[in-house]
């Protein structure tokens, strides 16, 4: 498996999940380029179609032929647009209120980020105002009571660094026009079996868009009660059942699989 994390996150989004997972499949979590503690290189393209291909060259690089592909948010979208260009890679998907061209919710947030002066004043101005991450945090949880100091001081650390904020508002300004792409590419033909997840209770990304996802998707649909944006975090054991359920209908060809170096 391969968890692939939302934007302005990292790995440490899994740190619930993972263990789970790792019972039953070998789990590979990365911070893609741009966030964490990756590489921060400021000529990095934003678009969506090159985030998909660094995540193939990701797979190239650690010797994984195809696997079960899980995204979340931001990165459940550019785990789709990497089953659409090589759908021989991914055996699976599992797509967590994957952002997509049909939500509503943050455009005018996105549109903001694109008028210059604010796209680069608001990098080091997030910096200063430490509070902002928790803010942050606590709406993408169903119950923002149960957001601890410690999740606020994860998610915060990398944001510190100069680089992984500014990757964001390029991600930002580059939204509109990968959406459209990726709105042009669906329906892809239904050759990767795929699970939608939404928690009830999310803010980030429309509710309302997920009948129109898994109508193109032809996806199965598991919607976890009163959970938020990162249902993974708040319902780690529900979420991690799903999944593996999920999996267990579309068992691996275990002939077919090239062991990882």
């Amino acid at each position: 498996m391969v968890l692939v994390h939302g934007l302005l996150a990292y790995s440490f989004s899994w740190r619930f999940a993972l263990p789970l997972l790792a019972q039953e499949r070998e789990v590979f979590a990365l911070d893609m380029p741009g966030s964490g503690w990756s590489d921060l290189d400021p000529k990095l393209d934003c678009t969506l179609d090159a985030a998909a291909g660094r995540l193939a060259r990701f797979l190239d690089t650690v010797g994984i032929r195809n696997c079960d592909l899980l995204g979340s948010s931001y990165g459940g979208t550019t785990s789709l647009r990497l089953a659409i260009q090589q759908p021989e890679r991914v055996r699976t998907l599992t797509l967590v209120s994957p952002a997509n061209p049909w939500s509503r919710i943050g455009r005018k947030r996105l549109g903001l980020l694109n008028i210059s002066i604010l796209g680069l004043l608001f990098p080091p101005l997030a910096r200063a105002v430490h509070p902002l991450s928790g803010y942050c945090l606590r709406r993408m949880y169903g119950d923002p009571r149960a957001v601890t100091e410690e999740a606020i001081r994860g998610y915060s650390l990398p944001l510190l660094r100069p680089g992984v904020l500014e990757h964001g508002v390029k991600v930002a300004q580059a939204w509109f026009a990968s959406m459209a792409r990726l709105e042009q590419a669906l329906p892809a033909p239904a050759r990767t079996p795929t699970l939608l997840i939404w928690g009830s209770k999310d803010r980030l990304v429309d509710r309302a868009s997920v009948e129109t996802l898994q109508l193109k998707l032809q996806a199965k649909l598991a919607i976890i009660r009163e959970a938020g944006h990162l249902p993974y975090e708040e319902y780690p054991d529900e979420f991690c059942r799903i999944v593996l359920e999920f999996l267990a209908e579309h068992p691996t060809d275990r002939r077919a699989r090239r062991e990882v170096t």
